[in-house]
């Protein structure tokens, strides 16, 4: 097993978390509903907009460190793949948990925007995906599955 590297994750998450962005502001131009995500979290905190831009970032990065954590290192899906699977968990999560939670219906309450947010999370999973890098395992560290010994040999 390999090892959680902070500053893959952090990359990770702003990148994901920016390109979800940049989508949620081209989709109207795509014929998608608008979709404002630090609105709706700076109007549910009563906040100014700034705040909701950086708890937008806070949450895409908190979900890089999860999916470096929980999800990186398991099974033997890598990559955009990997990521964008792992999107369709935070997609469900903001679906019946948190739209609801803000006043909206469940699923956005659009078929439109439901599939608007899964292509946005499925575009922020590949990203975190893609560009999560888990540290390697050092020689002498029990790091899971295989504690190495020497260079080239593994001690179950």
């Amino acid at each position: 097993m390999k090892r959680f590297n902070l500053i893959s994750a952090l990359l990770a998450g702003f990148a994901g978390t920016a390109v979800m962005t940049v989508m949620m502001k081209l989709a109207p131009m795509m014929g998608m509903p608008k979709m404002n995500v630090p609105g709706m979290l700076a109007g549910f905190m009563h906040v100014p907009l700034f705040v909701g831009w950086l708890a937008h970032f806070m949450i895409g990065t908190t979900l890089a460190f999860l999916y470096a954590i929980l999800w990186a290192t398991r099974g033997s899906i890598t990559g955009w793949l990997k990521g964008s699977l792992f999107g369709l968990i935070p997609w469900l999560m903001a679906q019946i948990i948190v739209m609801p939670m803000m006043g909206a219906p469940l699923f956005s309450g659009s078929v439109m925007m439901a599939a608007g947010s899964l292509v946005g999370h499925l575009l922020y999973g590949a990203v975190v995906g893609l560009i999560y890098t888990p540290l390697p395992c050092l020689e002498g560290m029990d790091c899971g599955e295989h504690t190495l010994v020497e260079k080239g040999t593994a001690v179950a």
